[in-house]
Formats: C-alpha cells, structure tokens, sequence
C-alpha cells in the first residue's frame, strides 16, 4: 500500500513514524505535498520519500498512491477528504474530521457516495486501559455509573500560536483547547461511557493567550441514563498535565492517564476484573505537541491499510468522529447563550 501525506507539518512526522514501523507490513510512504514547497522537500528528504506533489491534486491524480493521510490545518480537512473520496482514494484524516457538525455531515455523505474506506484519528481509544474501562462499563460491572471526568490540561505558550497563522483561529482551527487539544479526550470519555447525552452546559474564555479562540474551558454533561460527566480543558496549564480520566459507579472507581493506572478499585476487591496493562506507548503531548506516542497511529495506519486489502470497514470510519466536535460545538454554543443545550 502505498501512502501519501498531504500536509507536512508536525502531525505528518508521527504519520511517517508510524508508517515506518509498517514497512515491512507492505505500507510504504511513497508520496508527500504541502503549500510550501520547500517543506514539502525537507520532509522527503528526511523520510525517504519517493515523491514530492505540487499540490495534492496531482498526487490524487496518481494511480500509484492508494491511501492519502490528510494532515492540513483542521479547517480544511474536510475539502481534502471530499476530493480524495471522489479520486477513489482510501482516506486517514486527523482529527477533527471537520470543525463543525454540519460540515461533519457533508464529509460522510461524499465519503459514502463514494464507497471509499476512511479512517479518523482518535489514537487514545487504542489504549489497553481504556478499551478494558470500556468493556466493563458495557457489561456493568462498575454498576450503574454516576460520574465521570475528563481533565485534559495542556500547555500552549503563546510562541506556540504565533508559529502558524492557522493555529488558534476560528476559520482553519476551529476553536481552541477543546477543538485542538482537548478533542482526543472528549471523545475518549465519550466512547468509553457509550451513552447518549441529554443536555450540555458550557463555558469557554479566553484568559492568557492572545488568540480569538479559548484556553481554557469546562463543560457540564447529563447523559440521558442521568450519569454526570465533567469536562476541563486547556493550553495554560503550565507546565501541561498527564490528560487524566476518571469513572465512578456505584460498584467501584477506575482513573488513568497517559502514563498510570491512578485507580482500579472496587468494592468487591476478591472478585475484581483483572487490571490491565497500561502499554508501553506513551499517549502525551500535554508539554509539546510533538511529544506524543506512535502506537495509536502504527494501529491505525496498520488497519487502514488491512480494510482496503480486505475489503471492509475500518476500525474508526468518519460516523465516529462526529459526537466529539458536536460537544465541543455545543460548549461554544452555551458559552454564546449562556444557556444549557439540549441534545436530540
């Protein structure tokens, strides 16, 4: 399988990191482009690439490149993906998949007309911890859960922002801490609960960072089983923080981050389910963007790769990056109206 990156800023050295593990797995980084030609040439240089596009039209025009990796500024991920979906090309798109839910909609309408494999990034849910937290909320054995909690507390310093003119801005970023950072945590917490929401209460400010955006926000969700789920989120919590997640039912407490197992207890400790192992792959990137783990995209890039061979769906299709940006599109909502909102 050949791949290429279009976009080759910071997320794209994770990709190409990723599919270097997979090479001898058959998937090659055969391809790359970026707005700046220059960068575009560096980064080949740097990862062996065989092919440097002017732009990702014409590397959607190659017959030899079967899967593109969308890695532009989040306000155009959904154009690209549109036009690799019309190209016939198997799709992985970072995250968010878009930054509103209406564009959201647009994006899985093409991808389906298409017929297309699409896989989004959302590397958290590849975690042991959270794929075991996952499976024992589903079969009860925390019992009926009452809370939740999701602390995803980064650090962006303002030398951060002014690197990249997209970056903190409502057009190509799409909002903030949450759109940016915090969305790998939103829709961990929300996956792992596997409920429906009844309404959100939110607010989103700006505090320190001179950007239109938020740096710091909380949200207050009700779920329609009436378990409570809170969320805070930030780039100004220096020196950034382990995101940390936290489950309590009325049978027991599990809590972890991206390095430890905080909490696996339960009230009927003789007959626990077995704790499971955190991994060697630290998720990270509360301190520095480019300080994240690779394990999530090798799974991902691996199973990709494997639906287009195999002719089915992909681990993470476009339908489940969706729920995340209405959350986060909802806070920014009740902050406006300084109202709750209600979920359909």
């Amino acid at each position: 399988m050949n791949f290429g990156i279009i976009g080759c800023g910071v997320i794209a050295f994770t990709h190409a990191s990723a599919l270097k593990q997979l090479a001898s797995e058959g998937c090659c980084l055969y391809g790359c482009c970026d707005v700046d030609r220059e960068k575009a040439e560096a980064y080949a240089q740097d990862h062996g690439v065989k092919k440097v596009y002017p732009d990702y039209h014409a590397m959607l025009a190659d017959p030899e490149i079967d899967i593109v990796c969308v890695c532009v500024p989040s306000g155009l991920h959904g154009q690209v993906v549109m036009d690799a979906a019309r190209a016939g090309k198997a799709i992985v798109c970072e995250k968010p998949m878009e930054i509103t839910p209406e564009k959201i909609e647009e994006v899985i309408r093409v991808v389906r007309a298409s017929g297309v494999k699409m896989q989004c990034i959302f590397q958290r849910r590849l975690m042991p911890v959270a794929i075991a937290l996952k499976e024992l909320i589903a079969q009860g054995a925390l019992g009926r859960i009452c809370m939740a909690e999701a602390r995803l507390n980064y650090y962006r310093d303002q030398a951060y922002y002014n690197s990249a003119g997209w970056r903190g801005t409502w057009d190509l970023d799409g909002g903030g801490a949450l759109m940016n950072q915090g969305v790998h945590g939103i829709d961990l917490i929300l996956w792992m609960l596997g409920g429906q929401i009844d309404t959100l209460y939110g607010k989103a400010a700006t505090l320190c960072r001179d950007i239109p955006v938020e740096d710091t926000a909380a949200a207050l969700i009700r779920m329609k089983d009436g378990a409570l789920c809170v969320i805070e989120g930030a780039t100004i919590a220096y020196p950034g923080y382990s995101s940390t997640f936290t489950v309590y039912g009325e049978k027991g407490t599990v809590s972890f981050d991206d390095q430890h197992i905080i909490a696996w207890n339960f009230i009927d400790q003789e007959n626990a389910p077995l704790r499971p192992d955190l991994g060697s792959d630290v998720v990270g990137g509360a301190k520095n963007p480019i300080d994240i783990g690779i394990y999530g995209h090798i799974c991902l890039l691996r199973d990709i790769a494997q639906a287009v061979r195999d002719d089915r769906a992909p681990m993470l299709p476009p339908e489940e990056a969706a729920l995340a940006v209405k959350v986060i599109c909802a806070v920014y909502e009740s902050t406006k109206a300084g109202l709750p909102v209600k979920f359909q």
